[in-house]
């Protein structure tokens, strides 16, 4: 089989609006499929806001201090924000292997792997989808939130990995429904990345992640 080429890297500066965000993931993604448009790793940045899932319940909407979004993809309320590095990725799961979990499964394992390269001890936690690790009082804690639409099997929306966000505007609802755990950034526990640093450990796992979405055929 030959070897696909590997996704557009985007990286756009500054604050993204989020509907220009979702807009624009549209349009790629009917491209996309039509064969007009390559694949895309979209990384941004948001202003302070929350989005709801299709499973999002009114009731974990506890302060709507920030505008909030019908976002489309699976998943309750999550909050984007400044300090927050935010991955659209928009592959073709026809050319990939049609198979959503192994998909959020790979998108996990990129993400964990990327924050090993930033010395932080990140894991998969069962029955609860995300990236999770111990934060600086030994709790488990939430570090970065996957959320995900598949679309005629291209993939949309993708993960969010706190860097230095305002933790405090996560308090305004109940992040993925879990409220049992609190959430955590990489300069919360004390690693004073950059997005430069966090893109540039993202790509050097990208082949990984897009290995493990070979066709097995």
């Amino acid at each position: 089989m030959r070897p696909l080429s590997p996704p557009e890297w985007t990286i756009s500066p500054g604050l993204t609006d989020y509907d220009a965000a979702l807009a624009d993931m549209e349009v790629r993604a009917a491209a996309i499929h039509a064969g007009e448009a390559g694949e895309r790793i979209w990384l941004i940045e948001h202003p302070p806001l929350y989005t709801a899932g299709t499973s999002a319940d009114p009731a974990e909407l506890l302060n709507p201090q920030f505008p909030v979004y019908d976002a489309g993809r699976g998943g309750r309320y999550t909050y984007h924000g400044p300090g927050q590095r935010v991955g659209y990725v928009q592959l073709d799961l026809t050319k990939r292997g049609r198979d959503v979990r192994t998909y959020v499964s790979a998108l996990e394992g990129w993400v964990i792997d990327a924050l090993a390269l930033l010395g932080v001890e990140a894991r998969r936690a069962e029955g609860r989808i995300g990236i999770w690790t111990d934060d600086a009082n030994g709790r488990e804690a939430k570090i970065g939130a996957i959320g995900v639409r598949v679309k005629r099997w291209v993939t949309m929306h993708g993960f969010s990995l706190n860097v230095a966000p305002d933790l405090a505007h996560f308090g305004g609802i109940v992040p993925c429904g879990i409220a049992e755990f609190p959430v955590t950034s990489l300069a919360a526990l004390g690693r004073t990345a950059s997005f430069a640093d966090v893109d540039a450990a993202l790509v050097q796992t990208l082949p990984a992640f897009l290995d493990k979405l070979s066709p097995k055929d």
